[in-house]
């Protein structure tokens, strides 16, 4: 018996539970398979609970998808699987019943690792290696191992836990030793590092008034936890004024000297912001990491101006709104570029009504090549020829020019193709189960790719309000609706009502119930046939014609031929 589900096994004998944790998604569903089936409950109480579980998870998405069956044929024996695949309500379902008790064991991605407190008495590590792209199976951080291994023994529930790694060979069993039960946890590092947080914050920090120069802006980040990382103090300006260069040109910041700013106007807030400087100077209990810095590494703590002049820093119109939407300003300029070629097409239609306009396809392939999707739905080896033909199709729609074949970039557009046909394919009402089958989407990553292709959507319709596109704005809220609720157009009207979803809605429009008008003249008992009576009470009143129920009566008189 593998070890995996022998201790699995031992664990539940032993009246505790277990979280094994896998590499992927794919083999947590597997480890859980194995174990569920060498495991039977005896107990009929247990069992029924189980049974009552398994169907809350079945029916969380309608029609169930293939994932969602094989995790309920789990639960029945208290087994489950947990990742990022799954639908919201299952997770929950899935901690709140292991909370209880009543499932015995969860097979996780590491996802599971970090931020829940459940009752662990054994923790196994599977495998403590993951895939990394091109550089193959690497050993996950230290730091990781350890998240997962504290899931174990939490103080509120074991008085001690166990935490097991799974080793393939002696030598193996080794290395694992010396990197987890003996290595250093790796060292936390800042996420200004990372370009698109730090282009966030710079824009976020110009946008909101809280800096207003260039001085200003290199004092703010000398003080950041990042500065004593970086150490070089004069290299981090240097990349400041790169990401100030580029907000500059992506016409989100306005930059100007600072001296004649203050020559023409006296300003209030300016002033107000030298006493708060002031006081903060005052403040000994605030240690920045600039001084930090200058105690560790020696390094002066003044930064070096160069031949630059203190610059006054001011945001755009166009910059305060792109910061207000949480975008990538990276995100922002791309999806500027996509709106701006799809007006271009709008207004050559106007004089040449043959010309090309943007679809659905044009806007939803623009959010999709975005890092806020990402990740994206990868094209498989056996599906590239499929999405090169999708590509050729589609081509003359795009708002976005197709890079290079041999571009870095490249695998990330075409991913994007994939990204925004699975998008196509929903607001075409293609059901989750066959998304699932034909693009292996679970209905998890359903739900985020949804949530955030809303985000994006709403974000292109406030650009086009500050670009003046009033062509776009309507399309824009349409598709957004359409991608919400997962609806063709002719659909949009009857997804008003509250209690109507996709299925409903398709279900009206197919028995000729295809406008309000349609709905108002229809009776009651026609539509409770078809959306159940609940339901069709609720769609009469918001139409404003409630209907009151016929009250029980008891009949008089002569009932039959024998009461009399």
């Amino acid at each position: 018996m593998d070890d995996t589900i022998r201790l699995g096994l031992e664990t539940i004998a032993q009246n505790k539970q277990a979280i094994v944790f896998c590499a992927s998604r794919a083999s947590a569903e597997k480890t859980a398979e194995d174990i569920a089936t060498k495991r039977s409950i005896t107990n009929f109480e247990a069992k029924e609970l189980a049974l009552e579980i398994s169907s809350s998870c079945l029916n969380v998405v309608s029609p169930p998808t293939k994932q969602c069956k094989r995790l309920a044929k789990m639960l029945t024996k208290q087994i489950a699987f947990h990742h990022s695949g799954l639908a919201s309500k299952q997770k929950d379902t899935i901690e709140t019943e292991f909370k209880k008790g009543n499932i015995k064991i969860i097979c996780a991605t590491p996802t599971l690792a970090a931020g829940l407190s459940l009752p662990v008495f054994r923790v196994i590590c599977k495998s403590l290696k993951r895939f990394s792209g091109r550089f193959g199976m690497n050993w996950i951080p230290t730091l990781e191992y350890l998240q997962m291994a504290g899931r174990a023994g939490r103080p509120e529930y074991e008085k001690f836990g166990e935490a097991i790694a799974i080793a393939k060979s002696d030598g193996e069993k080794d290395e694992i030793y010396q990197k987890y039960i003996c290595g250093q946890p790796e060292e936390i590092y800042s996420k200004l590092n990372v370009e698109p947080v730090l282009r966030m914050y710079v824009l976020s920090l110009i946008a909101s008034g809280l800096i207003k120069d260039t001085k200003q802006l290199s004092e703010f980040f000398a003080k950041t936890f990042w500065a004593h990382q970086f150490g070089d103090l004069d290299e981090l300006q240097s990349v400041i004024e790169r990401v100030i260069q580029k907000l500059q040109e992506w016409n989100f910041v306005l930059l100007g000297d600072q001296e004649e700013a203050q020559a023409s106007s006296t300003n209030p807030t300016l002033s107000k912001n030298k006493n708060y400087e002031s006081k903060k100077e005052t403040n000994n209990l605030f240690t920045s990491a600039l001084d930090l810095a200058a105690k560790v590494t020696k390094i002066p703590v003044t930064i070096k101006k160069g031949n630059s002049k203190n610059k006054r820093l001011k945001a755009t119109q166009l910059g305060r709104r792109v910061s207000e939407l949480y975008l990538d300003p990276l995100t922002a300029s791309e999806l500027i570029n996509s709106l701006q070629q799809a007006q271009v097409w709008i207004n050559k239609a106007t004089e040449d009504q043959t010309h090309k306009l943007p679809n659905e396809f044009s806007y939803l392939q623009s959010i999709s090549n975005t890092i806020e999707m990402q990740p994206l739905i990868r094209i498989k080896a056996k599906e590239q020829e499929e999405y090169n033909n999708i590509l050729l199709q589609h081509y003359e729609e795009l708002l976005q020019e197709e890079p290079d074949v041999f571009d870095l970039d490249y695998t990330d557009f075409m991913n994007s193709v994939k990204t925004a046909e699975f998008f196509q394919k929903w607001i075409n009402e293609t059901t989750e189960d066959k998304l699932f089958n034909e693009m292996n989407v679970r209905p998890g990553e359903i739900r985020v790719k949804l949530e955030n292709a809303n985000w994006l959507l709403y974000a292109c319709y406030e650009i086009t309000k500050v670009l003046g596109y009033k062509e776009q704005q309507a399309p824009l809220q349409r598709l957004r609706t359409r991608v919400k609720y997962g609806v063709r157009k002719e659909l949009l009207s009857l997804m008003k009502f509250k209690g109507i979803g996709r299925n409903r809605a398709r279900v009206l429009y197919n028995n000729n119930f295809k406008t309000i008008a349609d709905l108002r003249n229809a009776d009651q008992s026609d539509l409770a046939a078809l959306i159940g009576p609940k339901i069709a009470a609720s769609l009469k009143d918001q139409l404003g014609q409630k209907v009151e129920p016929v009250k029980k009566r008891t009949r008089k008189g002569q009932l039959s031929l024998s009461k009399f």
